[in-house]
């Protein structure tokens, strides 16, 4: 079966992905997502006729001072996609630096999942908390839930990879490569050691629990309904 009409979509939906119009972006790159899944495709079906001969860098808004969750986050989801990312403390950003879509759909990936953890614990501590603990107890049982969802969520992200790899065997030391120079390019990069994390086993178990209903794949199918410039499959 030929795959380029699906191919040539997929490639118009990911320069969407770049759209200034974040709710058009974030759908044009779950869609995009969901096609490559449907269709058993790789990023690098994508761009198969265009070797790469350079990394991309992408760049996206973070706290100065990232908890271990955001970094293992981060570092799951750039696993995921073969990516390497590389936190700014002093400017308050992450640069994801990959190849092609791989980088695009990672930032988008990782923007998504952190809000949709963040919306979790919320409702996590206003349903089973409330108001009756506060100070550091509330702190600790928030970052516990926050370090337990990612725990779920970084072994699904595994898991998919592992059924649809993002990288074709004979490209995946051309891609590291590009990585290693995009990286050296940069300069010294600070190496970050975690300290040990004190953790609320309710909060952390609910967190893994909740990791479980979090979709890897934004639900378009809803969203694609109300927004009718997406290419449709």
């Amino acid at each position: 079966m030929d795959k380029t009409p699906i191919i040539d979509k997929i490639k118009k939906l990911l320069a969407l992905a770049n759209s200034s119009n974040e709710h058009e972006a974030a759908l044009a790159a779950a869609h995009a997502q969901r096609l490559l899944s449907a269709h058993n495709l790789a990023m690098a079906d994508i761009t198969a006729s265009d070797r790469p001969d350079k990394a991309d860098r992408v760049e996206t808004d973070v706290a100065r001072t990232l908890p271990k969750w955001i970094r293992h986050l981060s570092a799951s989801v750039s696993s995921a996609f073969d990516c390497q990312a590389i936190h700014h403390p002093a400017a308050g950003k992450m640069t994801f630096i990959g190849i092609g879509a791989d980088v695009q759909v990672a930032v988008y990936t990782f923007t998504y999942l952190e809000r949709t953890v963040r919306k979790l614990c919320s409702g996590y501590l206003k349903q089973h908390v409330g108001n009756t603990i506060a100070g550091r107890q509330r702190d600790l049982m928030r970052q516990s839930y926050y370090l337990g969802a990612v725990s779920t969520i970084a072994r699904q992200l595994q898991d998919q990879k592992k059924q649809t790899p993002v990288t074709p065997g004979a490209l995946v030391p051309v891609k590291a490569g590009l990585i290693r120079q995009a990286m050296n390019e940069m300069g010294p990069i600070r190496t970050m050691h975690s300290r040990r994390s004190y953790i609320n086993s309710t909060a952390f178990n609910r967190g893994q629990t909740d990791g479980q209903l979090v979709s890897l794949h934004k639900g378009v199918e809803q969203a694609t309904s109300q927004h009718k410039s997406l290419p449709q499959d």
